[in-house]
């Protein structure tokens, strides 16, 4: 196991070790976030081609879910016998916070321009996940709103309205 010594104060050293950080899912999450740029721009060309953003969203999820049955397949996935019972009801309607998402961006993406279509739409991520954070719902822990968490999240926003403006 890798340890790192970790200086603290004025210069001193801890007297303790702590574990590197893994930056791992940090690196995905950012390539994650340049794909949706990339993927807003793909699905405008096919809404183009087919004349509706509703038949464009379909040919989305239709191949997001063959990539995600073959992946299932190729890796043996398996669900347990009687664990979607267990799922609560309203965690079945994310789906259809990822089609309005999809279909939305499909249209709005040429209108505003792929950076004010993220700044956007991650500013509003950022709100409602301070907001979700804060009370912990939804599956998440409870991460209380903190003075650094908002000033980072009204940066956020204020860089949103750099980016939007004209």
């Amino acid at each position: 196991m890798v340890r790192s010594r970790i200086a603290g104060g004025f210069g001193g050293l801890t007297s303790g070790w702590r574990e590197p950080m893994n930056y791992l899912p940090h690196l995905l999450a950012l390539l994650v976030g340049a794909g949706l740029a990339i993927q807003v721009g793909m699905n405008s060309t096919v809404r183009l081609a087919l004349g509706s953003p509703v038949i464009a969203t379909i040919v989305n999820f239709g191949v997001g879910l063959a990539g995600l049955l073959f992946l299932a397949l190729a890796s043996g996935a398996r669900v347990t016998p009687g664990a979607a019972a267990a799922v609560p009801a309203w965690a079945w309607f994310g789906g259809l916070l990822g089609a309005a998402y999809v279909a939305a961006t499909t249209v709005l993406g040429p209108r505003l321009g792929a950076a004010a279509l993220i700044a956007l739409t991650l500013a509003g991520q950022m709100l409602a996940a301070l907001i979700v954070d804060h009370y912990g719902v939804i599956g998440f822990p409870r991460n209380p709103v903190t003075p650094a968490r908002f000033a980072g999240a009204a940066l956020l926003v204020a860089g949103v309205l750099l980016i939007v403006r004209r």
